[in-house]
């Protein structure tokens, strides 16, 4: 299948924009999503952010995959997000690992 440089544009700016709208997905459910709020314990500036009792996510700038690990098992202090889907769950994971530190 070819493509003329103007599909391969639209291609590339529709798979941005879902990109972007994931990340937003992700942001909501990490300030707000999440019962409790993943803000009130961790800090990410990107989310305005600033909890002191889990450890701040720009200094430690977990993968995606450490994210999910905690979110469903839980962590320390941390509990496991048993009420968030695996969609919710993975949208958060990639929103952590895209700032994080950034």
């Amino acid at each position: 299948m070819r493509f003329s440089t103007h599909t391969g544009w639209l291609l590339l700016l529709g798979s941005f924009g879902a990109a972007c709208h994931a990340q937003e997905d992700g942001k909501r459910l990490f300030i707000s999503g999440a019962t409790p709020s993943c803000t009130l314990c961790h800090t990410l500036k990107d989310a305005g952010a600033e909890g002191t009792v889990g450890p701040s996510l720009d200094e430690l700038r977990p993968d995606a995959q450490r994210v999910v690990k905690a979110l469903k098992n839980g962590i320390g202090q941390m509990p496991a997000f048993r009420t968030l889907s695996e969609e919710q769950i993975q949208a958060i994971a990639r929103y952590v690992e895209q700032v994080a530190g950034k």
